[in-house]
């Protein structure tokens, strides 16, 4: 009687265990800025990636599993997201990562990621020189600083028609990248510097900064700035009565820009890796995704989102199991179709072959100006 007991407690937990074995998820960590002044873009990079992983669970997920996103708040900060990156390969076992958003904080992840041989990937941070530090788990599926100034400045500069221009930029390494990439092509092209400044993440008052400028008598103002300094340093420059041209890189073609900057945002020009606005089908069936999802079209980081996501969901499952090894060198023979054109990877885990836009606001609309696919570096 005892052996016949222990039979069936026997086969009962081996049943659970197979059970579990069943349901065990795939879990991925994603590190986001979901506080601070860049809160906006990174709740949209968060979106597009719960977007991406609730299509591919629906669909069966992946290697018959679902796929489980553990979330961190890295608040752009490289403290706070090295931490959070160690928390969620040391504690939840994650298989790879997704993050940190801003450069310097993606910077401060990235040996973390090597050490513990993690997959990286990047749908957002630009700073050139990232993919030039000889990592193997590293990938950037975003455009880079240097692509964007080489692809639009010389559209700009006749668009615009500029002689003397000024760079406004946030003060770190994305902002200061940027003013550095567009000022280097701009002055290639013959047009002045005039004018370089730079302010902190979260800054309310750019009266002084706005003074300068005008002081300067530029004739266009580049401007690298994310959702919520962008859309108060935009409202001020209207209020002061400016009538410079402003062109920029950012979020400046959002819904949540334009939303906060309301009528101040007409006529801005912006270098874009992504706009709804993007003409194909598979774009206008993303956007109907995601509207009907958040009930708002999607920015450059509700597409950077999903578009790492679905590229890291993909190598898993074309590697067939959650080695990380496995999972790296599925990445590297990337052919990822997005909404916005073709991903590819080089040797470096630079990402290639999508497109990029020209877009200028027009009645709170980014319409393409002009577009073009990024080549291999």
């Amino acid at each position: 009687m005892q052996s016949w007991k222990k039979l069936v407690a026997a086969a009962g937990v081996a049943a659970l265990s197979s059970l579990a074995g069943a349901q065990e998820t795939i879990k991925i960590g994603v590190i986001e800025p979901l506080t601070g002044s860049v809160a906006y873009n990174g709740q949209a990079s968060l979106s597009g990636a719960k977007l991406a992983v609730e299509r591919r669970n629906a669909a069966g997920g992946v290697l018959g599993r679902k796929i489980e996103l553990v979330v961190e708040d890295g608040q752009c900060r490289p403290a706070n997201s090295v931490n959070a990156a160690e928390k969620l390969i040391q504690r939840d076992k994650v298989v790879a990562l997704q993050g940190a958003f801003c450069s310097s904080a993606t910077a401060a992840i990235m040996p973390v990621a090597e050490k513990y041989k993690t997959p990286l990937i990047t749908g957002v941070s630009s700073k050139a020189d990232l993919t030039e530090k000889g990592l193997q788990y590293f990938f950037r599926s975003a455009e880079t600083d240097r692509l964007m100034s080489k692809t639009f400045s010389k559209i700009i500069a006749d668009k615009l028609q500029l002689k003397n221009v000024a760079y406004i930029g946030v003060n770190d390494d994305w902002g200061r990248g940027s003013v550095e990439d567009f000022s280097k092509d701009m002055e290639a092209l013959g047009v002045k510097t005039v004018l370089k400044e730079y302010f902190d993440h979260g800054a309310t008052d750019f009266y002084t900064l706005l003074t300068k400028l005008r002081a300067s008598k530029a004739d266009g103002v580049f401007v690298a700035a994310e959702t919520q300094d962008g859309s108060i340093l935009v409202k001020q420059f209207k209020e002061l009565g400016l009538q410079t041209r402003i062109f920029g890189v950012g979020s400046w073609a959002t819904a949540d820009f334009i939303g906060l900057t309301g009528a101040a945002s007409e006529g801005i020009y912006a270098a874009v890796p992504y706009a709804s606005s993007l003409p194909g089908e598979r774009n206008q069936a993303f956007v109907k995704m995601y509207e009907t999802a958040y009930k708002e079209k999607p920015g450059k980081y509700g597409a950077a989102g999903y578009n790492a996501m679905n590229i890291l969901m993909d190598a898993i499952a074309r590697a067939g199991k959650t080695d990380a090894d496995a999972i790296r060198d599925a990445l590297r023979k990337t052919d990822y179709l997005a909404p916005n054109g073709h991903f590819r990877f080089t040797d470096k885990g630079e990402g290639y072959g999508f497109d990029v836009a020209l877009v200028q606001i027009v009645n709170k609309e980014p319409k393409v100006v002009t577009q073009a696919q990024t080549s291999k570096p």
